[in-house]
């Protein structure tokens, strides 16, 4: 064990695991994220708490995971590129460790061009596969990048983003295995909708030996509407929304419902998967939905 979380002892088990968003406020706020951690609890062995997501101003990941191991769930601090350098990365780290924090996402970030602030500087002064390098070496070596000795080692299981839908396609497979590489623990992906090209993905991903290597999660995003899945598929990079969807949910009579629909359909589909290890929600701006979507599926609680 790497890091003691349950969300690794989940997964290491060899259970189905589920993990699920929580998208902090634009706001010093806490209790909107506590609220949800209440409403939630119970129903996934982890939760997300994103970094000013969308390139927006909001209530850092970091108090939002703290405040979400007050109300007693477990957080998975998600940590952006955009945003620090290396110093300030490695401390934000050893910060959430000291408060309870054991599940960590390495995330490039939305880039600010897209954002509220599209004047702000971006940093990038590591990628997200260095950024990977560096954590692992904070925990398995106890040293800082640069080679200085800390002690105690943070205790920490490690997680990186995978998008299986952008390209070249051909790409994706091989930088999954550069990311587990590096230090990946988890991977959680980005949202799936064509599952013919995730099935593509995962099966290049078995011939590589990759989905021994690491626990797979497949993220989900239920949609509210048409609209939604319109924007998804026109204005979200990196993202595939099949013709098939968008008609289903243009005619429903009832969108939301068809949304909740599709998704379940969704997680039957990936339970049965070869090398799926688990599901991650994203239920933008939709949080307190996940509960019901997750026992419905069979899947809560845990």
């Amino acid at each position: 064990m790497r890091s003691g979380s349950n969300m690794e002892q989940v997964l290491e088990s060899g259970r189905f695991a589920v993990t699920a968003e929580i998208g902090p406020p634009r706001s010093c706020d806490a209790e909107h994220v506590r609220k949800l951690a209440r409403l939630m609890k119970g129903t996934a062995d982890a939760f997300n708490l994103t970094d000013n997501q969308s390139a927006s101003v909001r209530l850092s990941s970091l108090a939002a995971a703290v405040a979400c191991l007050q109300e007693g769930i477990e957080p998975v601090m998600q940590m952006t590129c955009r945003d620090r350098n290396r110093i300030a990365m490695q401390s934000d780290v050893l910060g959430a460790c000291s408060l309870g924090v054991k599940n960590l996402l390495c995330i490039s970030g939305d880039h600010q061009m897209g954002g509220s602030q599209p004047q702000a500087k971006n940093v990038y002064d590591l990628d997200s596969i260095q950024q990977l390098m560096v954590f692992k070496g904070l925990r398995d070596d106890g040293r800082i990048w640069g080679g200085e000795e800390i002690t105690p080692k943070p205790q920490l299981f490690l997680g990186a983003a995978a998008n299986p839908f952008a390209d070249p396609f051909e790409f994706r497979v091989v930088r999954l295995g550069k990311k587990i590489a590096a230090g990946a623990d988890f991977i959680q992906t980005q949202s799936i909708f064509d599952m013919e090209r995730f099935e593509r993905f995962m099966r290049l991903a078995r011939e590589k030996g990759l989905t021994d290597k690491v626990h797979i999660l497949a993220g989900l995003l239920p949609l509210k509407s048409y609209k939604m899945a319109s924007i998804m598929r026109d204005r979200v990079a990196g993202m595939i929304v099949p013709q098939s969807i968008l008609d289903r949910m243009k005619v429903a009579t009832d969108q939301k419902a068809e949304g909740v629909k599709i998704c379940l359909e969704q997680i039957e589909h990936l339970r049965s998967m070869e090398g799926v290890h688990g599901i991650h929600i994203m239920a933008v701006n939709w949080e307190e939905k996940v509960p019901e979507i997750l026992r419905d599926a069979g899947l809560a609680p845990r």
